[in-house]
């Protein structure tokens, strides 16, 4: 019970599922959330393989702010502590202002910016008690404009200044908080299928190893937006 203890949202593939499989790597506790049951368990199943009995999963829509209260309570009571806090749940949809539809515009901006505000909302509680770390996974769409992103783009950017903002907050409390905002990433985002020719984009893990870096600096510092691309152009 005294293993440091992560929640992931978001955490059944992808960039959050990287994260877990890192920090699991390195002796860590992880709760993970998604959407559905399958999803969840498909997780699961694959994470108990090396580290049954440190691993925990939840469904969770991170736009029900009762529900992540719920989950980060959950965590606490099975592993006795949180000491980070990844916001990484997210969506996209990429058309036109002329053909974007008024829900595409409320589910992104719901589940990427309100959906972390309930995140730390859950999690804040915990984090003071052990002096964590707050993690939001934003993205270069959060500085970089471009068409048929008005959704995403504001979402992005919104969360990156909501993120700088609670870190100011929250380090009258002792919690550090940082955004992570990564370029290409080889994940299923967008409808990708990751494969060989993703080998050039940063790997999911990397963001893993970039959060668990994080959490290792001392204290006293505290790195609050990073930005992170692949370090060779696309291939053609």
């Amino acid at each position: 019970m005294n293993k440091k203890t992560a929640l992931i949202t978001g955490g059944t593939k992808g960039i959050g599922y990287g994260i877990a499989v890192v920090l699991l790597e390195n002796g860590w506790h992880v709760g993970i959330t998604g959407t559905s049951e399958e999803s969840v368990e498909a997780a699961l199943k694959k994470l108990n393989v090396k580290h049954s009995g440190l691993v925990e999963g939840y469904v969770c829509d991170v736009r029900d702010g009762a529900r992540q209260r719920e989950v980060a309570d959950k965590v606490v009571k099975k592993f006795g502590q949180l000491d980070l806090l990844v916001a990484n749940a997210g969506v996209g949809h990429f058309a036109s202002i002329e053909e974007m539809t008024d829900e595409q515009w409320k589910e992104t901006i719901d589940i990427n910016l309100t959906g972390v505000f309930h995140t730390i909302k859950a999690g804040v509680d915990h984090l003071k008690e052990t002096k964590g770390l707050f993690i939001t996974i934003a993205s270069l769409a959060g500085t970089n404009f471009f068409p048929n992103g008005a959704a995403y783009n504001a979402s992005k950017f919104g969360l990156v200044g909501f993120t700088q903002a609670v870190m100011l907050d929250l380090r009258n409390l002792g919690i550090r908080t940082s955004t992570i905002m990564p370029g290409s990433v080889a994940t299923h985002f967008n409808n990708n299928v990751p494969g060989e020719k993703d080998s050039w984009k940063i790997q999911p893990e990397d963001i893993g190893q970039m959060v668990l870096d994080l959490e290792k600096l001392d204290h006293r510092t505290l790195p609050s937006k990073i930005e992170v691309r692949p370090s060779m152009p696309p291939k053609k």
